[in-house]
């Protein structure tokens, strides 16, 4: 059958709630600014929705992680529904399992034979709330029942006598103290001034409901029926015309059968609730209870502690999906395995900068002693790392994202800050990647990716490789504490053995900086004639690094040609050492190895070297001579050769 073109012939609108004229709601001004009374309805609501339900061992564990979660209320059991039921409660009290400070609650419905059972179920326990229950609303009363509105007033009061009487017998005998908590069963589909007359009937009848031993009142949105705007004004209603306010506890049960069942919860603490009843992940009947994680942590985000403890969601989230043999949804609010992943580039991007800026921000905050680390993240309003999880979820590389991610994720894995160039380079060759395979680049594909277009390997992985080399100084000036190798206008003179084609061979160049030294042995022994564009230096420092290093990246094109603003042409080349100057000596093979393409390299030239013999019968004539890769320079006195840097390995 089609859907209707006129709904309305079928389906009535929500009640409209009959405030005074000229009434002006007021928790729609209000904010939340405490924690609620919190009421774990997980091992009752929850337990009753699921396919498979959980045995008395699994509830056991169930309860042991309520408590240490924080809970000091929780619905433990129906007991007059099962002998099994009535167990649990019987076990949870006679083996201790309860701390002082908790109190369970149980339901039974209002009837003498059920209630006597129930109530029977909790002798001993130090702290008992009786979760009485009937529904009201009209279609309950006479669809359900078929009573009037009188013969139900009737029902529910007579159920409180009963109550009142078992209870106090209760006390006398064991000690037990009791507190009633009365569920207007479909509050949110009931006549407001019906609610408010039953509820003035049962503080009557029940007679002693003062400040400091309220009754609970829960108004239960059974089945949501109407937006989360209107159960508050319901709630604020109810709140406005119930007697004994000050000896009267609003307890908050929304169902989420319109999706916005946490949203009632949060409407319904403004307009006057102080008690949440509701389960973790929001399992339930149907759409399921509200959510107390979602609901606890979104209180959370605004400065409010929730006086729950979930430092470790994961692990949270790991036992109540095993007892209630559920699957958590991936993009489930805090507790799904994505809810802190981006794939998308615009996301990625607008992460990364705000981790930057952040990071900057809280070290001024050590610094200067001054101001407050606040949390102020795109797209990310609670920090992962307060409920156990870390960043390295954060940013998920695939087809769909863009250069930010890609970064962030050589960043958060290898240190490197890539200039913005060698990002859009580099995300190219992931994008690629990714396009081939139709899946997601993990943070191992990324990293190894990265070291193998950059040649970031003590073996060969290109066709260039530099083995071992020197930097000399060719001047009478000592060395220079410039970190780019460069000492003013003195000449620095480059030797290298590397590894060419799978061959190893010499070159040698001189320049007024080691970049540039390295690009004219690259020129004079290759004929690999390259321009430099943009380059830049980082130190890489960590707890687990015994010294600093340092990484050199450096952009590399065709000498000749001019590469776009988007780097299309260029190359980009990655170096690190301990050393500055081999940092950049290898970041400038790095990037000579994605440009060489297939060119064909000249063959290695011809270098004399002289032959023993001829030193030691010369010796006079080659006494003030050096011999440095086959070329022989003479020693004089304004022209002296300072070795820079020996070696490779660091």
């Amino acid at each position: 059958m089609p859907m209707l073109t006129h709904p309305a012939i079928k389906y009535r609108p929500y009640i409209d709630v009959p405030f005074p004229k000229g009434y002006v709601r007021q928790w729609p001004t209000k904010r939340t600014t405490e924690a609620p009374i919190w009421l774990s309805t997980d091992l009752r609501d929850g337990n009753q929705a699921l396919v498979n339900p959980m045995n008395n061992a699994t509830k056991l564990e169930f309860f042991k992680l309520l408590v240490q979660i924080g809970f000091k209320q929780i619905e433990v059991a129906y007991p007059s529904a099962s002998e099994l039921e009535y167990q649990f409660v019987r076990s949870l009290i006679e083996n201790n399992e309860i701390p002082d400070d908790v109190s369970i609650q149980i339901i039974t419905p209002a009837r003498e034979d059920l209630l006597t059972k129930s109530i029977a179920s909790l002798a001993g326990a130090k702290h008992a709330i009786i979760h009485l229950y009937n529904a009201v609303s009209p279609v309950f009363r006479e669809v359900v029942f078929r009573n009037t509105k009188e013969q139900t007033i009737e029902l529910t009061l007579n159920a409180i006598r009963i109550t009142k009487k078992l209870t106090e017998e209760e006390t006398a005998r064991s000690g037990t103290k009791f507190t009633l908590n009365y569920c207007l069963e479909t509050f949110s589909q009931t006549e407001p001034e019906f609610a408010v007359e039953l509820a003035n009937r049962v503080l009557e009848e029940w007679g002693k409901a003062t400040p400091e031993d309220k009754v609970y009142f829960n108004l239960a949105a059974t089945v949501e029926c109407a937006p989360s705007n209107h159960y508050a004004d319901m709630v604020e209603y109810f709140s406005m015309n119930v007697n004994q306010r000050d000896s009267v506890v609003l307890s908050i049960h929304p169902h989420n059968d319109r999706g916005t069942g946490v949203a009632a919860a949060e409407h319904g603490l403004l307009a006057g609730g102080t008690r949440i009843e509701g389960c973790l992940l929001g399992n339930g009947e149907r759409t399921g209870n509200v959510d107390l994680i979602t609901l606890a942590l979104n209180l959370y985000t605004q400065g409010v502690s929730p006086g729950l403890e979930f430092s470790d969601l994961p692990k949270v989230v790991e036992i109540v999906s095993r007892c209630y043999d559920y699957t958590v949804p991936i993009r489930y609010p805090y507790a799904g395995a994505l809810v802190f992943s981006a794939f998308a580039g615009t996301h990625q991007d607008a992460i990364k900068k705000g981790l930057d800026a952040q990071e900057k921000r809280w070290k001024e905050v050590d610094r200067t002693g001054e101001g407050t680390k606040y949390w102020a993240m795109p797209y990310i309003p609670l920090d992962p790392k307060d409920i156990g999880y870390g960043y390295e979820n954060l940013i998920r590389v695939s087809s769909q994202s863009g250069k930010a991610g890609t970064a962030y994720v050589v960043k958060q894995t290898m240190l490197f800050d890539m200039p913005r160039r060698m990002q859009v380079s580099f995300y190219g060759v992931i994008q690629n990647a990714c396009e081939k395979t139709g899946k997601e680049m993990t943070t191992t594909l990324i990293t190894e990716t990265f070291k193998q277009t950059y040649g970031l390997s003590s073996k060969p992985m290109g066709r260039l490789h530099l083995q071992s080399c020197q930097i000399m100084l060719m001047s009478p000036s000592s060395l220079s504490d410039s970190s780019d190798g460069s000492d003013g206008g003195s000449i620095l003179k480059f030797e290298a053995q590397i590894v060419c084609d799978s061959r190893s061979r010499a070159i040698t160049g001189e320049g007024k900086d080691v970049i540039e030294a390295v690009m004219d042995a690259l020129r004079s022994d290759l004929d690999f004639d390259l321009s430099l564009g943009e380059n830049f230096d980082q130190t890489l420092s960590a707890d687990n690094m015994p010294q600093p290093k340092h990484a050199t990246f450096l952009e590399l094109f065709q000498s000749g040609s001019q590469p776009s603003k988007s780097g299309l042409g260029s190359t980009w080349g990655t170096g690190v050492s301990s050393d500055p100057a081999i940092a950049k000596a290898r970041a400038v093979i790095s990037a000579a190895n994605g440009l060489a393409g297939d060119r064909k390299f000249p063959r290695a030239k011809m270098v004399y070297t002289p032959r023993r013999e001829l030193l030691r019968t010369s010796s006079d004539i080659w006494r003030d001579v050096v011999l440095r890769t086959g070329h022989s320079v003479p020693h004089t006195p304004d022209r002296e050769i300072n070795v820079y840097s020996l070696g490779t390995s660091t």
